[in-house]
């Protein structure tokens, strides 16, 4: 099972949405050059909230891909998943159609339901307390903004490929620290 949901004003657009101009004149009859469509799989993991923590991302763009992994000392689960996504976006030099999938609803529901109340309250949640993570959620949408990005949650440890693979590779970043070089 899996819930597909576009960020509003982060660069992304829902489906069936037009542009301004669509329909407009005869801007509507050029043609553009679509954009090349990239698929961000992304997974983070902690030993202990907080404690150590690991990030994976596979970044798949036609039949390439690329699998990126980091970690850190002290941090918590939900920093290493919007850091995992995060790291995805960075990697993309130009403009693209992105569909990120994770099994975070913390970050799928950050950037699709939360993030424009935040905002408008001064980066205070519902319980009128500073938002946590606010460095990495102004970075997402920094690094969002000139994507059209579409957010995919998936259940996690539920069989997904590419979400499985994104577990092991924050799994195997977590335990890279603790063994020898």
């Amino acid at each position: 099972m899996s819930e597909e949901q576009t960020s509003k004003g982060q660069g992304a657009r829902g489906k069936g949405q037009g542009t301004e101009n669509e329909g407009q004149g005869d801007m509507s009859e050029v043609p553009r050059k679509a954009l090349p469509k990239v698929d961000i799989f992304c997974d983070g993991a902690c030993s202990g909230n907080p404690g150590p923590g690991g990030y994976g991302t596979i970044l798949r763009y036609r039949d390439k891909e690329k699998e990126l992994s980091g970690n850190e000392r002290d941090t918590t689960n939900n920093r290493m998943e919007l850091t995992a996504a995060l790291e995805g976006l960075r990697q993309l030099n130009r403009p693209c159609k992105v569909f990120i999938t994770t099994d975070s609803q913390y970050l799928v529901n950050g950037m699709t339901k939360w993030l424009a109340g935040w905002q408008k309250n001064g980066w205070k949640n519902g319980k009128k307390e500073p938002v946590a993570n606010r460095d990495l959620w102004e970075l997402l949408i920094e690094a969002a903004s000139r994507h059209q990005v579409v957010w995919n949650w998936v259940r996690g440890h539920a069989g997904h490929a590419e979400n499985e693979r994104c577990d092991t590779l924050a799994r195997n970043a977590i335990s890279s620290m603790n063994s020898p070089d």
